[in-house]
């Protein structure tokens, strides 16, 4: 793995964050800033010779070749079909801001075949970073799936993600934590809660629903490995994906999880162009909410003012309807104990509404179009 040219990150709070768009977020920067300051490493470039002499770089490159020649084989993606490979390597990454993460393509136009070395394509983890704590949405379900396929015969165009989490006080790899993963479908309604603002109000079976939604336990590398559907979008937000780690939870005997102690919580992203690309095909187009670009989401800019929470990815073949393979590393506190509010619980008779709105509140705007969409 290397780290040539890492992010400073915004540090992980103690507390929920609790802006959502439309709320007055501009005290909660100034407090972050000054918690900069004085408390947290401002990069992790210093984990890059311990990752390396461990060998966890090898294992990276090894992973991640091995994932995604297996998901084009799955597809019929003939072996000497070319593919298209992440930001050059050689290209400095230099993110700062929110304008520098939103001008910054996470996809170079360079074709990779299937003889072009691994070591060139993966080597990198430009993206690892630290990932700042952001609010979980008014949409968090817990006590959802273990899984690692999420897509629950949703339509929607297949997402594959690797996503790594390190300690960034050890620079060892975090094992044994369970990443938790949640976002709307193709038109932008999120399974497990029945909420104005969500898809139809009067779905009431939409609580027993769990597409979008699982966990999966970090390997002795700290990566986890999910294929979902890519995002689709809703009034006021952009395409993005939740995520949060778990510890010292318990495992239940319908394949569920209990979580213990939360220490992190924090939101993932696609580069505008792809997402452009994406919307433009099948059941995404058919969405008609107002589509909130990655420059115009407030929690992007949060997540950005120090660091770039956009996804590395490449496409699986020349056609982006065979999908994308995405990879990031991210850093987090595993010391960490964070509060997350959960509007809906699932359990072993499907879902259960807590009463209360979720982090933030619900989102603005018009409700999502439609029911989720099956195959």
């Amino acid at each position: 793995m290397r780290f040539n040219h890492l992010l400073p990150g915004l540090a992980l709070l103690s507390a929920v964050i609790q802006a959502h768009p439309g709320h007055d977020i501009s005290g909660l920067v100034a407090e972050r800033a000054a918690h900069f300051a004085t408390n947290a490493p401002r990069d992790i470039s210093h984990c890059a010779a311990k990752l390396k002499a461990r060998g966890h770089q090898q294992r990276t490159i090894d992973r991640r070749s091995a994932l995604l020649q297996r998901e084009r084989e799955k597809r019929g993606i003939m072996a000497s079909e070319a593919h298209l490979k992440a930001r050059a390597l050689d290209a400095p990454l230099e993110i700062r801001d929110a304008a520098s993460a939103l001008n910054t393509s996470h996809l170079s136009p360079t074709t990779y075949t299937p003889d072009t070395d691994v070591n060139t394509l993966f080597a990198s983890n430009s993206s690892c970073v630290l990932v700042p704590e952001v609010t979980e949405g008014p949409y968090y379900v817990s006590g959802e799936l273990i899984r690692s396929d999420v897509r629950d015969n949703q339509t929607g165009l297949d997402l594959i993600l690797d996503i790594q989490v390190i300690d960034t006080a050890t620079c060892e790899p975090v094992s044994g934590v369970y990443i938790d993963l949640w976002h709307c479908n193709s038109t932008g309604v999120y399974s497990g809660v029945v909420a104005s603002g969500n898809g139809n109000i009067g779905d009431t079976t939409n609580i027993n629903e769990t597409h979008h939604r699982g966990l999966q336990e970090t390997s002795s590398d700290g990566v986890a490995q999910f294929t979902t559907n890519y995002p689709g979008h809703y009034t006021g937000r952009t395409n993005h994906i939740h995520v949060a780690t778990h510890t010292n939870g318990t495992v239940l005997a319908n394949n569920t999880y209990s979580s213990g102690t939360v220490s992190h919580v924090g939101q993932l992203f696609m580069d505008q162009n792809l997402t452009s690309q994406v919307e433009a095909t099948g059941v995404y187009a058919t969405n008609t909410q107002t589509l909130t670009t990655n420059a115009e989401d407030s929690i992007f800019s949060q997540e950005a003012a120090s660091g770039d929470p956009v996804v590395e990815y490449s496409l699986l073949s020349n056609d982006i309807n065979d999908g994308v393979f995405a990879w990031i590393a991210f850093g987090i506190d595993a010391s960490a104990s964070k509060s997350i509010t959960a509007a809906a619980v699932y359990g072993e008779n499907g879902g259960t509404a807590t009463g209360n709105s979720g982090g933030g509140g619900a989102p603005p705007g018009d409700v999502p179009s439609g029911t989720p969409p099956s195959k």
